[in-house]
């Protein structure tokens, strides 16, 4: 058994059944190609690395082999390698990563004298998904003839994957964006063109400089219901509060601490549906001190109400997808208590649970309606899926 077989659906089988070729050329992002394959082979892809003669200066034949247990393609042969894999759909995907400035430029205007171009210019004519992660100085991305090349690309349905620009360097997108580009481009593309926000994570009301009122939430739901959006073609952004759970690079995040914080962002709402997991306080301190209260005498502290957002959030979105937390209650009287949030708010659906039966990275909870109520049940993930095959039927 080949070392790279020990990690074959390591962390998931999304990718089970698919191939995906992969382009490395002459960046020294190349050095990152390690890591982001072996990524992909822990969600079950099967990997074909195909090498520039400029990507080798910089990684090893070997070290490629080793990475995904598959003979990188050097250059083509007899055996007609840019044919055998795209024009007969044996791959799944092309990835370019990294893609130089050479590279990109040479793609959009059809220019094949490497094996990564040809494979290029067969995976676009065979309508195979192409993707590029462009990594070069930041000065080649801003050449005019750069930037119109990768326009002419996404212009014929390329994914161009990144760059994460610093002022300088425009680096080669982090593993994690480039997988959750794959993973986008093997999903069902049901949320294609729809903006998606997400809200999530917890509020945190100071009492004072140093102490807060919060809660346990993790974040964690947010997180995979806006990962998930994303990989099913959403345009996605998310508002977090406080969280536990890193945060991928690739979704566009503002940050908020109290309700107040959150009241203020409402306002530039303009979303086609808004799901609010977001574990928020009914109540913050009133008038919190300033500096540290000393922690050797008792004090006094008065709450007073916070906004209810939800109402507000409805008044800039027509689809609103609200959640109930509650505890020690039977299905009906949840399901009760999550309807009458529903028609007082006039939110599309809410999501009801029951805290003492959800774990960390697993959840139970109902789907409620106006007129249904569905039981939702497994990985977090999964119940985000669920949610999520509900907001592609209403929009």
């Amino acid at each position: 058994m080949h070392p790279s077989e020990e990690i074959y659906c390591e962390k998931s089988n999304k990718l089970r059944g698919k191939t995906i070729v992969i382009g490395i050329t002459g960046s020294i992002a190349a050095t990152e190609c390690f890591s982001t394959i072996r990524e992909l082979l822990r969600h079950g892809a099967k990997v074909v690395p195909v090498m520039s003669e400029a990507a080798r200066d910089l990684v090893t034949p070997q070290s490629m082999e080793f990475a995904c247990g598959m003979p990188p393609i050097t250059e083509l042969t007899g055996q007609t390698e840019h044919i055998k894999w795209f024009s007969s759909n044996t791959a799944d995907m092309f990835l370019v990563y990294p893609a130089t400035a050479n590279t990109v430029s040479k793609i959009a205007n059809g220019i094949d004298d490497t094996a990564v171009t040809s494979m290029a210019t067969v995976a676009l004519g065979s309508n195979i998904p192409v993707a590029v992660a462009p990594a070069m100085h930041e000065s080649m991305y801003r050449n005019p003839a750069v930037k119109r090349n990768l326009e002419t690309l996404g212009s014929w349905g390329v994914n161009i994957i990144g760059p994460r620009t610093d002022g300088v360097r425009a680096k080669v997108a982090s593993k994690e964006e480039v997988v959750a580009w794959v993973f986008r481009a093997m999903s069902r593309d049901d949320l294609a063109g729809k903006r998606i926000l997400v809200i999530g994570g917890r509020s945190e009301e100071p009492i004072d400089s140093m102490r807060m009122i919060t809660n346990r939430s993790t974040g964690l739901m947010a997180v995979s219901m806006a990962t998930r959006a994303f990989e099913r073609g959403a345009e996605v952004e998310m508002w977090m509060g406080g969280c536990n759970v890193n945060l991928p690079d690739y979704i566009p995040t503002k940050r908020f601490e109290t309700v107040s914080d959150l009241v203020k962002m409402v306002e530039t709402i303009d979303h086609d549906a808004v799901i609010v997991p977001a574990a928020l306080a009914d109540f913050a301190p009133l008038g919190p001190s300033n500096g540290k209260i000393p922690s050797d005498r008792a004090f006094d502290m008065m709450l007073s109400p916070v906004p209810k957002v939800l109402p507000l959030i409805r008044g800039r979105c027509d689809r609103v997808i609200g959640f109930k937390a509650e505890s020690g209650i039977d299905h009906e009287q949840l399901v009760s208590k999550a309807r009458s949030r529903l028609e007082e708010y006039g939110l599309t659906a809410v999501i009801a649970n029951d805290v003492d039966v959800s774990g960390k990275f697993s959840t139970s909870a109902i789907l409620v309606t106006k007129t249904a109520s569905k039981v939702l049940e497994g990985s977090k993930m999964n119940v985000s899926n669920y949610i999520l095959d509900f907001c592609a039927e209403i929009l």
